[in-house]
């Protein structure tokens, strides 16, 4: 789907506390977290004007930006794990 925004919270609302834990106490996660944001909204702005750019290119962005969440969604189920062992 054109310019949907695929921010973490919106597309793991159930790890919401998580996210925030974790843009806060790690800055690994806060870096990574920061780029993802920042890819997305470039794709976003770039299917707002029209694809300015080539296939290729656009696929290799979005495939980035899915290379990222995936690394993200990790690190917050690994830590949303432990938190839920730990009570």
């Amino acid at each position: 789907m054109l310019n949907e925004n695929h921010a973490l919270i919106f597309d793991f609302p159930e790890l919401k506390q998580d996210i925030v834990y974790l843009n806060y106490k790690n800055e690994t996660f806060r870096e990574k977290s920061k780029q993802y944001h920042l890819l997305d909204y470039d794709i976003r702005q770039l299917e707002i004007n029209g694809s300015p750019t080539g296939d290729e290119h656009m696929t290799q962005l979005k495939l980035q930006r899915a290379n990222l969440k995936d690394v993200l969604y990790k690190q917050l189920k690994q830590h949303h794990d432990e938190v839920i062992a730990a009570s």
